[in-house]
């Protein structure tokens, strides 16, 4: 979720989800100890519970990183080992690190070290690289990584191909195979499992959780994000559900539009930086397609946002917009 899970993204998840975990997008160790922390640490108090995810090989690196995780008031720190992209791979992070399970039991006992159990660390990883598509490869993966007092896993249901297939490619073309998720639950009561990949329906999530102890969703969260609207009373039994009409989604847009005053009046954060986020909250009502455009319009970006807004919305409604 690189450039998709920033502050801005999370805050209008959170207007829709209370209890679910936000994830942030993999920061990698270098940039938190070479570049400008503020810029990727920094976060609202709003996110909670929130988790850093971490890229990153060095047990030394990693745990200077943990310390600084820990020091933002981050409430997780996630290693991602899961991640195909040949960038990632050239600075040896990412999933091509499922094949060194010691070196990933290394940083994770030495980010373990120095939180000294201050806040959990995770590691989310594929089933699998390559041809490599045995059971025993993930299974001793996560045995070999729990040794370090790992006790989360979050595990994307694809192999990764490290060479001739594109990060988009990877999280479409290896088969999902979410029967080796639910064996390694089985195998491994003691482990919180959690599984990824492929996931876009509420009662998907509902038959997987009879299967596993959590499931991440991240793209369809992003284009379809009423999808979430359900989870709190759904899945942590916290309230009603809420009717998502146009009244709820007046109201959400709301809230973001007050939320993106404050931004330009604190840090003179243009608008787009933060409704690209939200473009698919009106998805699938009249209209929709149309009140995009008009927030996707570049002619417009000087304008308030809320003048922007009306605009969307006589569009949405079948009024001239422009």
């Amino acid at each position: 979720m690189m450039d998709w899970t920033d502050r801005h993204c999370r805050f209008f998840h959170r207007l829709i989800t209370r209890r679910t975990r936000l994830y942030t997008e993999m920061v990698t160790t270098g940039a938190l100890l070479h570049g400008d922390v503020p810029r990727h640490l920094a976060f609202n108090a709003e996110e909670h519970p929130l988790a850093l995810q971490l890229g990153g090989s060095e047990p030394a690196e990693l745990a200077r990183a943990a310390r600084l995780a820990r020091q933002w008031g981050y409430d997780e720190i996630n290693l991602n080992c899961g991640c195909p992209s040949e960038r990632v791979q050239r600075g040896a992070f990412g999933a091509c690190l499922m094949a060194e399970a010691p070196l990933v039991r290394d940083g994770v006992a030495a980010m373990r070290d120095v939180l000294g159990g201050d806040l959990p660390v995770t590691v989310k990883h594929r089933i699998g690289i390559d041809r490599i598509e045995r059971y025993e490869f993930v299974r001793d993966f996560v045995a070999t990584v729990a040794e370090a007092g790992c006790t989360v896993f979050i595990v994307h249901a694809r192999n990764a191909w490290l060479q001739g297939l594109s990060p988009k490619d990877n999280r479409e073309i290896p088969p999902l195979r979410y029967e080796l998720v639910h064996r390694l639950k089985q195998e491994l009561p003691h482990l919180t499992i959690a599984i990824n990949g492929g996931i876009t329906t509420n009662e998907q999530i509902e038959g997987q959780l009879a299967q596993v102890d959590g499931v991440m969703v991240g793209r369809e969260a992003y284009h379809h994000p009423t999808l979430m609207a359900p989870w709190d009373a759904r899945f942590f039994g916290d309230g009603d559900a809420p009717v998502v009409d146009e009244a709820w989604r007046l109201g959400i847009e709301e809230q973001l539009l007050a939320y993106i005053e404050r931004q330009q009046s604190c840090h003179a954060t243009p608008w787009t930086h933060i409704m690209r986020h939200s473009l698919g909250l009106w998805n699938g009502q009249a209209g929709a397609r149309r009140w995009r455009q008009v927030w996707s319009d570049h002619r417009l970006k000087a304008l308030p946002a809320r003048e922007v807004a009306a605009i969307a919305h006589q569009a949405r409604q079948g009024l001239p917009a422009i």
